[in-house]
C-alpha cells in the first residue's frame, strides 16, 4: 500500500485540476445551483485552496485563488456570467 500513496496523490491531484479546469470553462454553472445541489460553490473551493497554501508556506492572495477556479480575475468572470 505504500507505494500507492504517491500515485493516489497523483490521481487525487490530477482529478481535482479536472474539477477545477471544468468549473473554469463551464460558466453557465452558477454558483448557487452548484450551493444548492453540492453545498459548496467556487468561492469555497478557492478559499480552501487558499487556506491549504497558507498552511504550506506558499500563500496565495484570494484572489489568486478565485482565478484558478473561475479562469479569470473574479470580478471579470462576475460581470460576464453570473446571473
Amino acid at each position: 500500500m505504500e507505494e500507492n500513496i504517491e500515485k493516489i496523490t497523483e490521481i487525487e491531484a490530477a482529478t481535482f485540476r479536472r474539477l477545477k479546469d471544468y468549473l473554469a470553462k463551464n460558466t453557465q454553472v452558477q454558483n448557487i445551483d452548484l450551493m444548492d445541489v453540492a453545498g459548496f460553490c467556487r468561492n469555497c473551493l478557492a478559499r480552501w485552496y487558499q487556506e491549504e497554501s497558507i498552511d504550506r508556506n506558499m500563500e496565495l492572495s484570494k484572489d489568486e485563488a478565485r482565478e484558478l477556479f473561475y479562469g479569470m480575475p473574479y470580478n471579470d468572470w462576475k460581470d460576464k456570467h453570473q446571473t
